[in-house]
């Protein structure tokens, strides 16, 4: 019955509000000493409560990892109360860098120069700042160049599962 939390839906939801980062579902299972499939059904419980009651949190799940964060609809009110700044919107040239890194990643630098015909130092190290790539490797090929790739902070942001969500849902 939506509305009406079951103690192992309580137990994930203190677990999940405690934790500062998003969790495996394979530790939430362990932690609450059930299943994976009977923790993700737990979770899909709550996450359809917060909904249906439209509640000032939600569940967000990234590559199987679950966290509490804020409803979009309430975020401007934690600002205010927290005075976070607002993310300021990315330049085109930011977007078009963040654009080759989520659809050809893992990628180089060389790759995203070779798309964008300049140099990307500066959008890499932006991008890298504002916590919406990350390194996330080194090529097998001479001078071992960095990987780049989306960050949990990216799929986040644009409210995604995953990265193959992003295909799907075109959100650049």
């Amino acid at each position: 019955m939506p509305g009406l939390k079951s103690e192992r839906e309580k137990i994930l939801e203190a677990m999940l509000f405690a934790s500062t980062e998003s969790v495996p579902i394979a530790k939430l299972a362990e932690a609450l000493g059930c299943d994976i499939p009977m923790t993700r059904n737990l979770l899909i419980q709550m996450s359809d409560t917060y909904t249906i009651q439209n509640s000032g949190i939600q569940l967000m799940e990234v590559d199987d990892c679950y966290l509490l964060c804020t409803n979009p609809a309430y975020y401007p009110h934690v600002q205010r109360l927290l005075q976070v700044k607002p993310r300021r919107p990315l330049s085109q040239t930011l977007l078009e860098t963040l654009a080759i890194i989520a659809f050809k990643q893992p990628v180089t630098k060389a790759v995203i120069e070779g798309i964008r015909g300049v140099n990307c130092d500066h959008s890499v190290n932006k991008l890298m700042e504002q916590g919406l790539i990350t390194e996330t490797g080194r090529l097998d090929a001479p001078g071992r160049p960095i990987l780049f790739g989306t960050s949990e902070d990216f799929l986040l942001f644009y409210g995604l599962k995953n990265v193959e969500e992003l295909l799907a849902k075109h959100v650049l």
